[in-house]
């Protein structure tokens, strides 16, 4: 079996929410029919939001069902932009840190190209904090043409986690709501939404160990959002489509265990992390760690996340000479048409485009052990030294895009 290093892409079903779906799945009945097994699942549906929203800290009535992370972090930033600006319409401002998930980015940007955003890109450090003093500012020049706020509350590159408590009270200052995505941080830290003070939060089933398609969006209660489909009119006539409610119970389940869980499981992981930072620095002492330094203070990474930049070679070529070995990993930048293009989130930390295309992310979940770690630092620098001599520039050569497999 592969050693999987990749659980901030996606994690491997739980137990209990491979349970819960396969009972659902024998079950049929659509919860918004009226019949028996209509009723019937609707209250499977009912239950779950009641567990989800007692993992997240929030009322029932604020979990709006979606098809993941993605469909969540575009309703909230479109829904606010469109209810703010139908108020008011001089509020086409938004603000955003530059290290957002492309599900937040690239829904800004079509807001800037086809409704007349106008955005600001905050700063960030080093480790990819963002600056709140530069919030402050961007606020007190201008609140009263500022739709929204949307800052991630971990990073799914790097690990960092942002200060969303001083975010949410700074923007509430001026009247301003708060979008975060959280889906990195739902399940890896404590989260909890009524005391966030964030308008609205995204969180994924999948990468807690429920299955792929389904996430929510938490959205206060006094929080008015533009719906971005239309419908049946479920979900508060916020998001209209029939509801999985299968992959909703599998959600559920899963959150329950993550979230009752939590501070055993975080522990287990930070411990794991700290043994793979330190073990990389030793095998390979060219890599540079990302994010926030070693050690970290308690909070300020996510418990499970290790990102290194390897000087002098291709991400996407070591990655695929880690697949050689039986390790799975991640650059964690995108990748468009079979061409490697550096991270976003590590150029606006400040890195170089040579510095950022040595990324490589590895990530922990539910089912890593001590011996994944081990495998890792075995393979690790044999696989460094060939992708290094492979040099920056050969890498197109080297890939065998076929499928086939790559060779050096």
């Amino acid at each position: 079996m592969p050693v999987y290093l990749d659980h901030a892409a996606t994690t491997p079903l739980s137990a209990p929410a491979l349970a819960a779906l396969t009972f659902e799945l024998s079950r049929s009945g659509n919860p918004s029919s009226l019949h028996g097994s209509g009723r019937r699942a609707r209250r499977g549906v009912e239950d779950a939001r009641e567990s989800l929203a007692r993992a997240a800290g929030a009322h029932p009535s604020e979990v709006i069902f979606t098809s993941g992370g993605t469909e969540a972090d575009n309703l909230a930033v479109k829904g606010l932009y469109w209810a703010r600006t139908a108020e008011d319409p001089r509020r086409t401002r938004i603000i955003a840190s530059p290290v957002e998930h492309h599900a937040v980015q690239d829904t800004i940007e079509w807001l800037e190209r086809h409704e007349g955003a106008q955005v600001t890109w905050l700063p960030v450090d080093g480790a990819g904090v963002v600056s709140v003093e530069a919030l402050r500012s961007e606020l007190e020049a201008h609140a009263d043409a500022t739709a929204l706020v949307t800052v991630m509350w971990a990073n799914n590159e790097v690990g960092t986690v942002q200060p969303i408590a001083g975010i949410t009270a700074l923007a509430a200052a001026h009247g301003v709501p708060v979008h975060s995505d959280a889906v990195q941080a739902f399940g890896s830290l404590p989260v909890s939404f009524a005391a966030s003070g964030l308008a609205t939060m995204a969180v994924s089933a999948h990468k807690i160990g429920g299955p792929v398609g389904v996430g929510a969006l938490f959205v206060g209660r006094s929080v008015k959002l533009t719906p971005i489909q239309h419908g049946g009119g479920q979900e508060r006539d916020i998001r209209s489509g029939t509801l999985d409610a299968p992959g909703i119970a599998a959600f559920a389940a899963a959150a329950d265990t993550a979230v009752g869980h939590l501070a055993e499981e975080s522990a287990r992981l930070t411990a794991l992390r700290d043994r793979l930072i330190e073990g990389v620095q030793r095998a390979v002492p060219q890599a540079v760690l990302r994010g926030v330094a070693h050690p970290a203070p308690a909070g300020a990474r996510l418990p499970g996340n290790a990102h290194f930049t390897f000087p002098g070679c291709e991400g996407d070529s070591l990655l695929f000479l880690l697949d050689l070995a039986g390790i799975e990993s991640s650059t964690g930048a995108a990748c468009t048409a079979g061409v490697p293009r550096p991270s976003h989130v590590l150029l606006a930390m400040g890195l170089s485009e040579d510095e950022a295309r040595g990324a490589q992310r590895f990530t922990l979940g539910h089912t890593s052990t001590t011996e994944d770690v081990e495998a890792l630092l075995a393979a690790l620098p044999e696989a460094y030294a060939r992708a290094r001599r492979a040099g920056m520039a050969g890498h197109a050569s080297s890939i065998q895009t076929a499928g086939t497999g790559f060779s050096l």
